[in-house]
């Protein structure tokens, strides 16, 4: 059996293909517990809703949603609103007077502040461009998740049903030698017939049982690995429905090109890589804003306050001496003068406000002239990325359609052995019945009936192995669809 080279497919699901192809049955052990049917959609489902990896690229297409929401918010104003307040001990300059002072106070400082970018080179436009773009990429890459999961649980669904129809050839096998042995124990106990018939068909039971039990681990392996992909836990007995049927008319309709044309059109992985060699192209623009003036418009309204402010109201007047004096005709007089007496009053926190304001609005316009060429070196950084991005695309259709067509050789392969093999069971079970009734006649020996049995057994274990391949070919060019 030769193997399929999906490098674009998940590791696992080549495991399980290749697991598909090549591994003998098995079959599950819990028999004290109730029985579970479960059909291919259900299994679906269940992951889809458990399964960690898609539940990551969830949270991703969630996050770049964030992001284009964010580079939105760019294109709004910002608007800031500051606020100090603080004690003063010591000489220091009254932000109420400006005088210089040497006491106590508490002064507030407060502003509003908005600012406008009016061109900035696109950089913000381009920017949200190249955010939408991420977003759809990451729209498709939890598509593609999704996808890959589908896959996956499909490939798996397939093996445990073709493990469970080898574990009904097994049993089958065994049934049929157990069959003999027991007419053979009969005569082998009344003396009568060749003791070396009795022997022999005692070791072909033996081969058989060896082959259930193989059989059972290998359907209990593969249900195991089945509900690891699921993420979930259970201790019942699993059944399992058939999904598809093969007849003689179950050709696939579609050749390699048109399935790689369709795989092009309608699978997410391309989508989103086409998504990220657009948001790519945008990162270079977004780099070039740089070789660009910047203008933007800004507006300040600030105020103050300081406990050290007062008002003055009068109260009357006083006669005091000046510490001066005047000589009238030899006598002695002192000066005095009238003063007027004052109350000192503190201004309100709200009439400072209102008295202190000011405001500023301007255009700041700032212009690139050197930079260390960070510009430059960041426009080509951005552009090597951008090849990139182009060359990861170039690639995964390379990849993609040798993979469709190997898929697709070995898919036809698999339906013509297939045919092929339904004439080698119909002749090899001919070939049985006859040894079979020659062999309880007495005719033939038990070589021949046991040769005869072994090809029957054969091909039937190889055309159930032949038609779940072709069916799972089917199933990974139905992928490469989009199906």
């Amino acid at each position: 059996m030769s193997f399929l080279k999906i490098s674009i497919i998940s590791r696992k699901s080549l495991l399980i293909l290749g697991s598909v192809l090549g591994l003998f049955p098995s079959v599950l052990n819990a028999q004290e517990v109730p029985k579970l049917e479960f059909t291919l959609e259900e299994c679906i489902a269940i992951a889809i809703e458990n399964n960690v990896d898609y539940q990551q690229s969830g949270l991703s297409e969630e996050s770049s949603k964030l992001d284009y929401s964010a580079s939105k918010a760019q294109l709004l104003p910002t608007l800031n609103l500051n606020y100090n307040v603080g004690r003063n001990n010591g000489r220091s300059i009254d932000p109420f007077s400006n005088d210089i002072v040497n006491q106590k106070f508490t002064f507030t400082n407060s502003g509003l502040l908005i600012d406008a970018t009016i061109f900035n080179g696109f950089r913000i436009l381009n920017s949200i461009r190249e955010s939408k773009l991420n977003m759809k990429a990451a729209e498709m890459e939890a598509l593609e998740t999704k996808q890959n999961l589908i896959l996956d649980v499909t490939l798996l669904y397939i093996q445990i049903l073709n493990n469970r129809d080898l574990l009904v050839l097994a049993k089958a096998q065994l049934q049929t030698t157990e069959e003999q042995l027991n007419r053979l124990k009969t005569l082998y106990d009344q003396g009568s017939g060749n003791p070396v018939d009795y022997t022999d068909i005692k070791g072909q039971f033996a081969i058989d049982e060896a082959g259930v039990v193989t059989a059972q681990n290998t359907f209990d392996t593969s249900i195991s690995e089945l509900l690891k992909l699921l993420n979930w836990e259970t201790d019942s007995e699993l059944r399992f429905q058939g999904i598809l049927q093969m007849n003689g008319t179950d050709k696939y309709e579609f050749t390699a090109a048109e399935v790689y044309d369709q795989a092009l059109s309608n699978l997410a992985t391309f989508k989103a890589k086409e998504l990220r060699v657009n948001a790519a192209e945008k990162s270079v623009q977004v780099a070039r804003a740089d070789y660009y003036p910047e203008i933007s418009l800004f507006g300040q309204v600030n105020s103050t306050y300081s406990s050290a402010a007062s008002t003055f109201v009068e109260t009357g007047s006083e006669i005091v001496d000046t510490g001066d004096f005047v000589n009238v005709n030899g006598q002695q007089f002192s000066v005095q003068r009238n003063e007027i007496l004052r109350q000192p009053n503190e201004i309100s926190y709200e009439d400072q406000f209102n008295n202190n304001l000011n405001s500023v609005i301007g255009v700041t316009v700032k212009i690139p002239l050197i930079n260390g060429f960070q510009a430059k070196y960041k426009v080509k950084q951005q552009k090597i990325e951008r090849q990139k991005r182009v060359l990861e695309l170039e690639n995964t259709k390379i990849v993609f359609q040798q993979s469709i067509q190997q898929a697709f050789e070995n898919m036809e392969s698999a339906y013509k052995r297939y045919h092929f093999l339904i004439d080698q069971v119909a002749a090899f079970e001919e070939s049985f019945r006859v040894n079979e009734v020659r062999f309880q006649n007495g005719v033939s020996n038990i070589v021949d009936y046991i040769t005869s049995k072994n090809n029957m057994d054969n091909a039937r274990i190889n055309l159930s192995r032949t038609k779940y391949e072709y069916l799972l070919r089917v199933k990974v060019l139905e992928y490469y669809r989009g199906i």
